[in-house]
């Protein structure tokens, strides 16, 4: 491992073990684990380590834990993940998903599991900004899970040489390691969910190298409910109420635990075809117009693949005054959304809460994605 990535990287092999000692020395990851499995202390520290023979590496981890984690959380939170798409046969080839971003912690998580069910020997490596590793057990967690770190709140200068710095790892990762990695098209979740791929990420992903060693592979993730919903419209009344309002490392962490352990309804992963496929097309563009026009083929990749369901339907025709997807939903339908958006909004307590605004808000989360896929 090249040192000069040491402080981004994820946990390489022969790392796993002063990790989980860590984690078992950490009085708070010890005190959540007394919570959810009350038994002594030094009886958890014993099923720990034994539980962590023979893991040696993060892979190790993730296969032989966090797959059913994961699949614990889809059958406990959802009505089942579908995967579809990806583009090459050959499992050979490392990729980098470029994905709309759903979820903080299920987005690649879920991919894991997907691509290890398809029969791929491999999982991703996962950009997480640093401003979500609120506690130092939560950064030995994810570094355990193959996660490498993105530095966020820099100036300019730190922020160039920063992104200088992760372009070159995500190549050396891609093209040297045999890595996958997954990374958000856009720095945070679109509130609204009208998903745009930003194209200060795709420069950022050129420092190190041509886009084509990357092997960028759009991918878009579909939930019929968004678990998140009423936080997101939660925030968007407090910051137009407030416009210097920021959230909290408190309403992070909320967000980490609704979104994990939230309602999703139905799920779907979908991969549209790795852009290599036509991204010499734009050879010799100015590089201005070069990267507009990636992120705008891309953001047409990932509307496309957008899996719809009725709410969305149902959002579009609510937002547009009209009934022109009604083929696309039923009576049923329009009953379970409207009591699903009136249970959400409950869930708000805030001074001078504007329901008509927050009802607005939520309606076009469930509308943009069709509204964008249509457009396709």
């Amino acid at each position: 491992m090249n040192e000069n990535y040491d402080e981004i990287r994820p946990y390489g092999p022969g790392e796993v073990k002063p990790a989980v000692e860590a984690l078992l020395a950490d009085r708070q990851f010890m005190t959540m684990l007394r919570g959810m499995v009350p038994l002594p202390k030094g009886l958890i520290r014993f099923i720990v380590k034994t539980m962590f023979i023979g893991v040696n590496t993060p892979l190790d981890f993730q296969k032989r834990y966090m797959k059913h984690v994961v699949n614990y959380v889809l059958r406990k939170c959802s009505d089942g993940c579908t995967f579809a798409g990806h583009p090459l046969p050959d499992k050979a080839p490392r990729h980098t998903y470029v994905s709309n971003h759903r979820d903080i912690v299920l987005d690649a998580a879920i991919l894991d599991v997907k691509l290890v069910e398809s029969g791929y020997d491999n999982t991703v490596e996962i950009a997480i900004g640093d401003n979500l590793l609120i506690y130092p057990w939560i950064r030995t967690l994810v570094k355990l899970n193959k996660a490498f770190t993105v530095k966020r709140g820099l100036s300019p200068r730190q922020l160039l040489e920063s992104s200088m710095l992760m372009s070159r790892y995500i190549h050396h990762a891609v093209t040297e390691k045999g890595e996958n990695i997954w990374i958000a098209q856009r720095e945070g979740r679109a509130k609204d969910s009208n998903d745009r791929t930003q194209e200060s990420v795709l420069k950022m992903l050129s420092y190190g190298g041509d886009l084509s060693e990357l092997n960028i592979v759009p991918l878009s993730i579909s939930y019929e409910y968004d678990p998140c919903d009423f936080l997101k419209a939660k925030e968007f009344q407090l910051k137009r109420d407030n416009p210097s309002y920021r959230k909290t490392k408190q309403d992070d962490l909320e967000n980490m635990k609704t979104g994990i352990m939230g309602y999703k309804g139905r799920i779907h992963y979908e991969c549209a075809p790795c852009i290599n496929t036509w991204l010499g097309e734009l050879k010799g563009m100015p590089k201005g117009e070069y990267f507009a026009e990636v992120a705008r083929r891309m953001d047409v990749e990932i509307h496309r693949g957008y899996r719809l369901f009725p709410c969305n339907y149902i959002a579009l025709d609510i937002l547009n005054g009209n009934r022109e997807h009604q083929k696309e939903y039923t009576p049923a339908d329009e009953k379970r959304f409207e009591d699903y958006i009136q249970k959400q909004i409950a869930k708000i307590d805030i001074p001078n809460k504007d329901v008509a605004y927050l009802r607005e808000r939520i309606i076009s989360m469930y509308a943009n994605p069709a509204k964008n896929k249509l457009a396709v």
